[in-house]
């Protein structure tokens, strides 16, 4: 590997073979002014992995690379760059790239830019990269990333525990500062896994009342540890009865919902407030009648990620309340990788995955 013409990664080929990781050499975008390197130390398994490369969400551009809860070292920094210097701790999340120009990202909605570049599987805009290369992700030795996506991490949180932060940290924190959680406010979270031990965690240090909504009563320990104040079993015939017009948000984080009674759910949410979802099925949602909003004036929404704004002060307050995931290490290797996708589509980790030990994989790369 000729750093830094080439990056080296654990790549996909064949939907089909989902779980077959090769060790193979990409190329990454041409070097910008704005772009750092990262040499990786280490990286989440998210649920968009899983998607992506099983096919659930379509097809994808192979070979890929997957992964975007990065966490590394900077070891080269364009000359316009001004947030990072070599050395540098950084994190890089489920975006690498936004025109930073559109009236979106000037309001730091730049996750909701129509330009927007995921870490991987996109094209580079020709204004980015003449090349118009695809992205790849961090299950690699490197990352190559506008310093606009590269997050300082706190030196108070582990880079194992700051990986899974970037992306579904992230996911759950946008909705929940966006929707003004804190305190006197009650919060539902539909799920506790990846996405939802997240979301107990951060609404509970904003200052909310928590109760956790799951399927899975062994997972009632966790949640009150996490900081929930109540657990309800969703398997039971008439469980929203008692929480009717209870809750001031209701954020879905299981990604099953179109096996859901949407109506149920609806039905807990207080006057104008909505069931918010960032759990992303691969199924479209069940059909459902209008007249479900009408009880209580409810909505139904989604949203993308966050911003970087949103992810400093999500790390900030996390550094300052030594607030961390519940992860579960695994060396990466193409063994490993195969290990935690599978495990992660089976719903048989304890909530994250992140990959480490890059340097045994992948050499020192300085």
């Amino acid at each position: 590997m000729a750093y830094p013409d080439e990056f080296e990664g654990f790549m996909i080929e064949d939907q089909k073979k989902w779980t077959e990781f090769k060790k193979k050499t990409f190329k990454p975008k041409e070097f910008g002014d704005h772009d750092v390197d990262i040499k990786i130390e280490c990286c989440g398994v998210c649920g968009s992995d899983v998607h992506t490369i099983n096919g659930g969400w379509g097809d994808a551009p192979l070979p890929l690379c997957v992964g975007h809860e990065v966490v590394g070292h900077a070891v080269k920094v364009g000359p316009a760059v001004k947030s990072i210097k070599v050395g540098d701790r950084v994190g890089v999340g489920a975006q690498i790239w936004a025109c930073l120009k559109c009236p979106q990202c000037k309001s730091d909605n730049e996750n909701y830019c129509p330009h927007q570049v995921d870490t991987y599987g996109a094209p580079y805009p020709k204004d980015a990269d003449p090349n118009e290369t695809i992205t790849q992700g961090g299950y690699a030795s490197h990352i190559r990333a506008h310093e606009y996506f590269a997050f300082p991490i706190p030196d108070e949180i582990p880079s194992e525990a700051a990986a899974p932060m970037l992306c579904a940290g992230l996911t759950v924190w946008s909705p929940l500062v966006r929707a003004g959680i804190g305190p006197g406010k009650k919060v539902a979270v539909v799920g506790l896994g990846g996405l939802g031990h997240f979301a107990v965690m951060w609404a509970n240090a904003l200052g909310a009342e928590v109760t956790v909504i799951s399927h899975s009563p062994r997972k009632k320990d966790d949640a009150l540890k996490l900081g929930a104040k109540e657990f309800v079993t969703n398997s039971e015939k008439g469980w929203a009865d008692k929480y009717a017009f209870a809750f001031d948000f209701v954020l879905n984080t299981a990604d099953m919902t179109h096996t859901f009674d949407i109506a149920e759910y609806l039905s807990i949410c207080k006057v104008n407030a909505s069931f918010h979802q960032v759990g992303l099925p691969d199924e479209p949602l069940p059909s459902f009648k209008a007249q479900a909003f009408t009880t209580n004036g409810s909505s139904i929404g989604a949203s993308h990620i966050g911003s970087r704004p949103e992810c400093l002060a999500m790390l900030k307050l996390a550094a300052e309340k030594k607030l961390f995931p519940m992860v579960e290490t695994i060396p990466i290797s193409e063994a490993g990788c195969a290990e935690a996708v599978s495990r992660v589509h089976d719903n048989k980790v304890r909530y994250r995955f992140t990959l480490t030990d890059y340097d045994k994989a992948f050499g020192p790369r300085d």
